[in-house]
Order: C-alpha cells, then structure tokens, then sequence
C-alpha cells in the first residue's frame, strides 16, 4: 500500500553553496518564459511540513535545458526587476492569489464613496 502523504512525482534537486553544503529542495514549479526565452525553476527546502512558512527560490534553469524534465548544471541567478516580477506574477497565479495581499484592502477602499 502506498503512503498517499507522499507524491511520488516530487522532483527534488541538490544544492551546493559556496562552501560545498549540499542542502537537497523540493521543486515547486519549473516555467518557460518566451517574453525573456529562458526557463525558471522555484524550489524550497526539501521536508518542510504543509503549513510551515518556507523561502520559496527561483532561478533560471542553463540555456536549452528543457523545464519539463531538467537536466542540472549551474542554475542561473535571476538578475532583473522584470523578470522577478514576471516570476511574482506566476508564483501567484500558481498559488491562487491575484496580486498581494494589500490589493484586497485596497479595492474595498472605493467602496464607501
């Protein structure tokens, strides 16, 4: 029997940072972006539970690697405002949320007038 807690499609990856500390992630997404012809993956760190708050990373994936099915090799660092908000803008729609949280306050404001 299977434990259903588990997806058994999780796609992990392992880091190394300067040092050479591996630390393993859990890959939330990976996207291709044809406004900047490049592919982005956002992971965060592998094991953390449902409900814990967790540092959500994003990078774009090496030059032809293709984001369905990654091959590894240096991750590149995002180094543009525009394309960490075109990032934002995903990660949002792919967790449900339209915008930030202040937009909500925001549009109710109107209202009473």
């Amino acid at each position: 029997m299977q434990n259903m807690a588990e997806d058994p499609t999780q796609q992990q990856i392992t880091l190394v940072d300067d040092n050479g500390e591996e630390t393993l992630y859990d890959v939330l997404f990976t996207f291709k972006s044809e406004d900047f012809n490049r592919s982005y993956i956002l992971i965060y760190p592998a094991g953390k539970k449902d409900d814990e708050e967790v540092e959500i990373q994003a990078y774009a994936l090496p030059a032809g690697d293709d984001p369905s099915d990654p091959q590894g090799g240096e991750l590149q660092p995002i180094q543009t405002d525009k394309e960490w908000d075109m990032i934002e803008s995903v990660l949002n729609t792919f967790l449900g949320k339209d915008g930030d949280d202040q937009s909500d306050a925001d549009s109710n404001a109107g209202d009473n007038q």
